[in-house]
Parts: structure tokens; C-alpha cells; sequence
């Protein structure tokens, strides 16, 4: 079995997974992302099938020189000998199947995720979402200010790396699709899906201090933590489980690889600290 046959069915196999496995798989890998990489590879399948689509060799079925030594085989009139060769397969073939396939499986995921993920709320339900998460923003932003799920994926999302950005000093932010429904079905629904949920959070608060004026990532990043403690009860938790969640949070921060550095706290986030917004009570964050 061929590399492209077994990566074809590996990914067939993962989307099929992403739909039907546990929802923290659809929260955690962004199936664009996936699919990016699967026509990479069918791109390179290609060119490499073209490159060598003209260095074909055609084995030789008559009997080796060996055999004819240890067996006596007669020698063939190469005259009278008929060599079939098969016809060269097209490069673009393996590449229309890929293609294809792709396409079906993007359908397929697109579909799912149309009737289950932010896409599938009605409009007057969204409206209704972003006008609560608005107001939560603007409490700890200490001026009206209004949030945005960026369903265009212009600002925030897979290639921005970003889940979500605020001006700062300014009035409004995006945040991706995703943590505007998790965001909803704490809010909406009750559903607190652990570190999903303090994720969605996290962002919601971080983004909504940058609006309040404060620029340094890893501070507004310890602010947006604390602060996530009071957002998780506006949603819906109740204290306990909202420190719990944003609890979570600062130990993945600190867990964070050198690519996001500017967005770890540092040592004076913690209980006592110079970032510490409320120095008088002993829970934290």
C-alpha cells in the first residue's frame, strides 16, 4: 500500500473522528488547519509523481544470465521476443483522487459543524450572546464596550494564531467563533466543559483589560485571570468552580513554550504580588 493511500485513509479516519468523537477534539484541533496540511501533501504527491513519471524502467521477465548458466536455458531471438509494457498512469490521477477527497470530507465536516457550533444559532440567539458577553467586557473595561464573534475569521482564528484581539484603549474586540460558543453554552446552557470553558474565559477577560487601556501581554494575561474568576460567575459558575477553571488556566500559562513567552506571567502574579488586584484576600487567582 502506497504512502498517499495510507495518509488518505488516516485522514478520512481523523475527520471522521473530529465529527464523532468527544467535543473537546473539535475544541482543541482546528480541522482548517488539518486539511491545510492533507493538500500540502497531496501537492507534493504530485510533483513528485510528475518528476519521475518519465523515469519509468521496465523490468526484464526474460531469464537472468544465472539461470540460463545453472539451467541451461536456450538463448531467446530477441527478434521474435514480444515485451509488453505497460501504459505509463497518469501523475494527475492519485492527485484528482486526493482532491476529491478533500472535498468531500470539508463538505461533510462543514455540514456537521454548520448545525452544531456558533453557525448553527440563530441570529436573534447570537445577538442576544454577544450583547451579555458586551456586558461583562465592559465591567472589568470600566466603559462601554462591545465584543464580536469574528465568523470571517478577518481579525482572529487559524492563520491569525489568535483567539482573539482588542485595540488597546479601544471599544471593541473579536474573539473566534469557538469561544464565542462556549462562551453561549455556559451562559445559555449551563455546560462548564473544564479547561475549554476556562479557556473561552480567559480570552474574554484578557481582551476586555487591553480594552481597559493596559498593553504588556503577560500582565493583562494575569489580569485576565483574576478577573476570570468574577466573568465565570456572571456566566453562570458558581466561585469555587470559576477559581478552579481560571486556576487551571495560570498553570497552563506558566506550561506555555517559548513561542508565546510574552504571554506568561510572571513570578509577581500570585498570591501577594505586585499583579495581585486584591492583595487583602488570600484566594487566588
Amino acid at each position: 500500500m502506497s504512502t498517499s493511500v495510507v495518509l488518505r485513509i488516516a485522514l478520512a479516519a481523523f475527520v471522521l473522528a473530529w465529527i464523532l468523537g468527544p467535543a473537546v477534539l473539535r475544541d482543541k484541533v482546528p480541522l482548517l488547519v488539518v486539511f491545510a496540511i492533507a493538500l500540502g501533501l497531496e501537492l507534493q504527491f504530485l510533483v513528485g509523481a510528475i518528476r519521475g513519471s518519465g523515469r519509468r524502467r521496465v523490468p526484464d521477465r526474460l531469464p537472468q544470465q544465472v539461470d540460463r548458466d545453472r539451467y541451461g536455458f536456450e538463448e531467446a531471438d530477441d527478434d521474435d521476443t514480444e515485451v509488453l509494457v505497460p501504459a505509463p498512469r497518469s501523475p494527475y490521477r492519485g492527485f484528482v483522487v486526493g482532491l476529491a477527497l478533500l472535498c468531500a470530507l470539508a463538505g461533510l465536516a462543514w455540514f456537521v459543524e454548520s448545525r452544531t457550533g456558533w453557525d448553527s444559532l440563530d441570529g436573534e440567539t447570537r445577538l442576544e450572546a454577544v450583547e451579555r458577553f458586551s456586558a461583562v467586557a465592559s465591567e472589568i473595561a470600566e466603559k462601554p464596550v462591545s465584543v464580536g464573534c469574528d465568523e470571517a475569521r478577518d481579525y482572529v482564528g487559524y492563520v491569525q494564531h489568535a483567539d482573539g484581539i482588542a485595540v488597546v484603549g479601544g471599544d471593541r474586540t473579536y474573539v473566534t467563533p469557538e469561544i464565542c460558543f462556549a462562551l453561549y453554552r455556559l451562559a445559555f446552557r449551563g455546560e462548564d466543559r473544564g479547561s475549554v470553558t476556562g479557556r473561552a474565559i480567559a480570552v474574554l477577560a484578557h481582551e476586555s483589560w487591553h480594552l481597559r487601556g493596559e498593553r504588556a501581554e503577560s500582565t493583562v494575561e494575569c489580569y485576565g485571570l483574576q478577573s476570570g474568576v468574577a466573568v465565570g460567575q456572571e456566566l453562570g459558575l458558581d466561585e469555587r468552580t470559576a477559581r478552579r477553571l481560571m486556576a487551571q488556566q495560570l498553570t497552563e500559562n506558566r506550561l506555555r513554550g517559548l513561542e508565546t513567552v510574552e504571554y506568561r506571567v510572571s513570578d509577581e502574579c500570585r498570591d501577594g504580588g505586585r499583579l495581585d488586584l486584591a492583595p487583602a484576600d488570600d484566594a487566588f487567582p
